[in-house]
Protein backbone atom coordinates (compact mmCIF):
# COMPACT_ATOMS: atom_id res chain seq x y z
CA UNK A 1 0.00 0.00 0.00
CA UNK A 2 1.43 3.39 -0.98
CA UNK A 3 2.65 5.78 2.22
CA UNK A 4 2.11 9.28 2.06
CA UNK A 5 3.19 12.72 3.70
CA UNK A 6 3.90 16.23 3.13
CA UNK A 7 7.71 17.71 3.39
CA UNK A 8 7.99 20.94 3.59
CA UNK A 9 10.91 22.67 1.42
CA UNK A 10 12.93 25.85 2.42
CA UNK A 11 13.87 28.60 0.16
CA UNK A 12 14.99 32.19 0.31
CA UNK A 13 11.92 33.69 0.94
CA UNK A 14 9.94 30.85 2.70
CA UNK A 15 8.12 27.06 2.56
CA UNK A 16 5.94 25.25 0.25
CA UNK A 17 4.52 21.67 0.79
CA UNK A 18 6.25 18.74 -1.23
CA UNK A 19 3.75 15.67 -1.00
CA UNK A 20 5.49 12.61 -1.11
CA UNK A 21 4.22 9.08 -2.21
CA UNK A 22 5.80 6.28 -0.98
CA UNK A 23 5.63 2.63 -2.90
CA UNK A 24 5.09 -0.32 -0.75
CA UNK A 25 8.50 -1.41 -0.53
CA UNK A 26 9.40 1.70 1.53
CA UNK A 27 12.50 3.06 -1.23
CA UNK A 28 13.01 3.15 -4.92
CA UNK A 29 14.72 5.51 -7.38
CA UNK A 30 12.61 9.08 -6.69
CA UNK A 31 10.49 11.09 -9.35
CA UNK A 32 9.96 15.37 -9.23
CA UNK A 33 6.28 15.51 -10.15
CA UNK A 34 5.84 18.54 -11.01
CA UNK A 35 1.87 20.07 -11.86
CA UNK A 36 -0.01 21.36 -14.16
CA UNK A 37 -2.00 24.39 -13.94
CA UNK A 38 -4.74 22.84 -11.59
CA UNK A 39 -1.98 21.93 -9.25
CA UNK A 40 -1.80 18.93 -7.26
CA UNK A 41 -4.79 17.98 -7.61
CA UNK A 42 -6.92 14.47 -9.09
CA UNK A 43 -5.00 14.31 -11.84
CA UNK A 44 -1.71 14.55 -10.51
CA UNK A 45 -2.37 12.50 -7.50
CA UNK A 46 -3.34 9.65 -9.82
CA UNK A 47 0.07 9.53 -11.36
CA UNK A 48 1.52 9.72 -8.36
CA UNK A 49 -0.21 6.87 -7.35
CA UNK A 50 1.09 4.90 -10.47
CA UNK A 51 4.52 5.82 -10.38
CA UNK A 52 4.44 4.71 -6.54
CA UNK A 53 3.10 1.53 -7.30
CA UNK A 54 5.54 0.96 -9.80
CA UNK A 55 8.23 1.36 -7.10
CA UNK A 56 9.04 4.92 -7.40
CA UNK A 57 9.22 7.79 -4.77
CA UNK A 58 7.27 10.49 -5.77
CA UNK A 59 7.47 14.07 -4.60
CA UNK A 60 5.44 16.73 -6.09
CA UNK A 61 5.93 20.64 -5.04
CA UNK A 62 3.58 22.96 -4.98
CA UNK A 63 4.55 25.23 -7.04
CA UNK A 64 1.67 28.22 -6.73
CA UNK A 65 2.14 28.33 -3.05
CA UNK A 66 3.68 32.07 -3.03
CA UNK A 67 -0.25 33.25 -4.12
CA UNK A 68 -2.12 30.52 -4.42
CA UNK A 69 -1.23 27.51 -1.74
CA UNK A 70 -3.28 24.11 -2.15
CA UNK A 71 -4.59 25.41 -5.74
CA UNK A 72 -6.31 22.74 -7.10
CA UNK A 73 -9.55 24.06 -8.93
CA UNK A 74 -10.88 20.49 -10.42
CA UNK A 75 -10.96 20.15 -14.15
CA UNK A 76 -13.69 22.09 -15.40
CA UNK A 77 -13.84 25.20 -18.21
CA UNK A 78 -14.26 27.76 -15.19
CA UNK A 79 -11.45 25.92 -13.44
CA UNK A 80 -9.35 26.28 -16.48
CA UNK A 81 -9.80 30.27 -16.61
CA UNK A 82 -8.97 30.65 -13.06
CA UNK A 83 -6.07 28.35 -13.51
CA UNK A 84 -4.90 30.41 -16.22
CA UNK A 85 -5.33 33.91 -14.08
CA UNK A 86 -3.03 32.13 -11.78
CA UNK A 87 -0.48 31.48 -13.86
CA UNK A 88 -0.32 34.53 -15.04
CA UNK A 89 1.17 35.96 -11.66
CA UNK A 90 3.75 33.23 -11.53
CA UNK A 91 7.57 34.32 -11.83
CA UNK A 92 8.89 31.89 -13.97
CA UNK A 93 12.70 31.60 -12.91
CA UNK A 94 11.23 31.26 -9.27
CA UNK A 95 9.31 28.40 -9.38
CA UNK A 96 12.90 26.40 -11.83
CA UNK A 97 14.47 27.60 -8.14
CA UNK A 98 11.79 25.95 -6.14
CA UNK A 99 11.49 23.22 -8.26
CA UNK A 100 14.95 22.52 -8.11
CA UNK A 101 15.38 22.83 -4.54
CA UNK A 102 12.18 20.45 -4.25
CA UNK A 103 14.11 18.00 -6.54
CA UNK A 104 17.12 18.71 -4.34
CA UNK A 105 15.09 17.81 -1.49
CA UNK A 106 13.46 14.42 -2.68
CA UNK A 107 17.04 13.10 -3.55
CA UNK A 108 18.04 14.03 -0.08
CA UNK A 109 15.23 11.56 1.35
CA UNK A 110 16.64 8.15 2.88
CA UNK A 111 13.91 6.67 0.45
CA UNK A 112 15.50 7.70 -2.56
CA UNK A 113 19.05 7.03 -1.91
CA UNK A 114 19.91 9.94 -3.96
CA UNK A 115 18.66 8.91 -7.18
CA UNK A 116 16.24 11.14 -8.89
CA UNK A 117 14.22 12.03 -12.50
CA UNK A 118 12.11 14.99 -13.22
CA UNK A 119 8.46 14.77 -14.91
CA UNK A 120 6.52 17.67 -15.55
CA UNK A 121 2.75 18.20 -17.50
CA UNK A 122 1.72 21.63 -19.12
CA UNK A 123 2.92 23.87 -17.18
CA UNK A 124 5.29 21.65 -15.49
CA UNK A 125 6.70 19.83 -18.58
CA UNK A 126 8.06 23.40 -19.36
CA UNK A 127 9.87 23.75 -15.98
CA UNK A 128 11.20 20.09 -15.85
CA UNK A 129 12.95 21.36 -19.14
CA UNK A 130 13.99 24.10 -17.10
CA UNK A 131 14.91 22.00 -13.85
CA UNK A 132 17.29 19.99 -16.37
CA UNK A 133 19.33 23.15 -17.69
CA UNK A 134 19.50 24.07 -13.64
CA UNK A 135 20.43 20.97 -11.98
CA UNK A 136 21.64 17.61 -12.68
CA UNK A 137 18.81 15.46 -12.83
CA UNK A 138 19.12 11.58 -13.71
CA UNK A 139 16.29 11.68 -16.28
CA UNK A 140 13.81 14.02 -17.51
CA UNK A 141 10.28 13.73 -18.95
CA UNK A 142 8.59 16.51 -20.27
CA UNK A 143 4.51 16.29 -21.46
CA UNK A 144 3.61 19.13 -23.99
CA UNK A 145 5.21 22.10 -22.23
CA UNK A 146 4.34 24.58 -24.34
CA UNK A 147 7.39 27.03 -23.04
CA UNK A 148 10.12 24.24 -23.98
CA UNK A 149 10.47 25.79 -27.88
CA UNK A 150 11.41 29.08 -26.44
CA UNK A 151 14.15 27.33 -24.29
CA UNK A 152 15.57 24.83 -27.24
CA UNK A 153 19.21 26.65 -26.34
CA UNK A 154 18.99 24.45 -23.16
CA UNK A 155 19.35 21.20 -26.12
CA UNK A 156 23.35 22.45 -26.09
CA UNK A 157 23.99 21.84 -21.85
CA UNK A 158 21.67 19.38 -20.87
CA UNK A 159 23.15 16.14 -20.49
CA UNK A 160 20.25 14.15 -18.58
CA UNK A 161 18.59 11.71 -20.96
CA UNK A 162 15.12 13.65 -21.76
CA UNK A 163 12.08 12.34 -23.36
CA UNK A 164 9.65 14.70 -24.88
CA UNK A 165 6.00 14.16 -25.65
CA UNK A 166 4.05 16.42 -27.39
CA UNK A 167 0.64 16.26 -29.36
CA UNK A 168 0.95 17.23 -33.06
CA UNK A 169 -2.62 19.23 -33.33
CA UNK A 170 -2.02 20.96 -29.77
CA UNK A 171 -3.68 24.73 -29.94
CA UNK A 172 -1.24 26.22 -27.01
CA UNK A 173 2.25 24.74 -28.76
CA UNK A 174 2.46 25.41 -32.60
CA UNK A 175 3.84 22.46 -34.12
CA UNK A 176 6.53 24.46 -35.91
CA UNK A 177 8.08 24.67 -32.39
CA UNK A 178 8.24 20.96 -32.23
CA UNK A 179 9.78 20.94 -35.58
CA UNK A 180 12.45 23.11 -34.97
CA UNK A 181 13.20 21.16 -31.35
CA UNK A 182 13.37 18.42 -33.35
CA UNK A 183 16.06 19.96 -35.47
CA UNK A 184 18.03 21.03 -32.76
CA UNK A 185 18.12 17.63 -31.11
CA UNK A 186 19.77 16.21 -33.78
CA UNK A 187 23.59 14.98 -32.94
CA UNK A 188 22.35 14.79 -29.11
CA UNK A 189 21.12 11.21 -28.35
CA UNK A 190 20.33 11.73 -24.93
CA UNK A 191 16.70 13.71 -26.09
CA UNK A 192 13.97 12.12 -27.39
CA UNK A 193 10.61 13.49 -29.19
CA UNK A 194 7.16 11.40 -29.18
CA UNK A 195 4.69 12.95 -30.81
CA UNK A 196 1.22 11.44 -30.80
CA UNK A 197 -1.56 12.58 -33.05
CA UNK A 198 -3.88 14.23 -30.15
CA UNK A 199 -4.22 17.90 -28.80
CA UNK A 200 -2.67 19.57 -25.28
CA UNK A 201 -2.68 17.60 -21.97
CA UNK A 202 -3.78 14.27 -23.47
CA UNK A 203 -2.69 12.32 -20.72
CA UNK A 204 -5.41 14.02 -18.36
CA UNK A 205 -7.49 11.24 -17.69
CA UNK A 206 -9.13 13.70 -14.78
CA UNK A 207 -10.12 16.12 -17.75
CA UNK A 208 -12.94 15.45 -20.29
CA UNK A 209 -11.92 18.70 -22.21
CA UNK A 210 -8.64 17.09 -22.78
CA UNK A 211 -8.00 13.56 -22.52
CA UNK A 212 -7.31 11.48 -25.26
CA UNK A 213 -6.90 7.91 -24.10
CA UNK A 214 -5.93 6.40 -27.28
CA UNK A 215 -2.65 8.71 -27.17
CA UNK A 216 -2.53 8.07 -23.61
CA UNK A 217 -2.08 4.81 -23.75
CA UNK A 218 0.94 4.58 -26.17
CA UNK A 219 3.09 7.31 -24.39
CA UNK A 220 2.44 6.18 -20.92
CA UNK A 221 4.83 2.67 -21.64
CA UNK A 222 7.40 4.87 -23.64
CA UNK A 223 7.39 7.04 -20.25
CA UNK A 224 7.63 3.79 -17.94
CA UNK A 225 10.42 1.88 -20.07
CA UNK A 226 12.44 5.53 -19.84
CA UNK A 227 12.20 5.93 -16.05
CA UNK A 228 13.06 2.35 -15.94
CA UNK A 229 16.05 2.20 -18.18
CA UNK A 230 17.40 5.59 -16.42
CA UNK A 231 16.37 5.18 -12.84
CA UNK A 232 16.47 1.77 -12.54
CA UNK A 233 19.04 0.19 -14.55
Amino acid sequence: MTATRIDRVTVADGTFDLHIWIPESGSGPGILLIQEIFGVGEYITGVAEKLAAAGYVVGAPDVFWRFAPGWSPGQTPEALQASMEQVAKLDFPKAIEDCVAAYEQLTYTDETGGRAGVLGFCLGGTLAWGVAGAADPDCVVSYYGSGVPSMIDLVETVTAPTLFHFGSEDPFLPFAGVEALNAAIEGHPNVQINVEIAGHAFDNFASEMFYNESAANAAWPKTMAFLDTNLKS
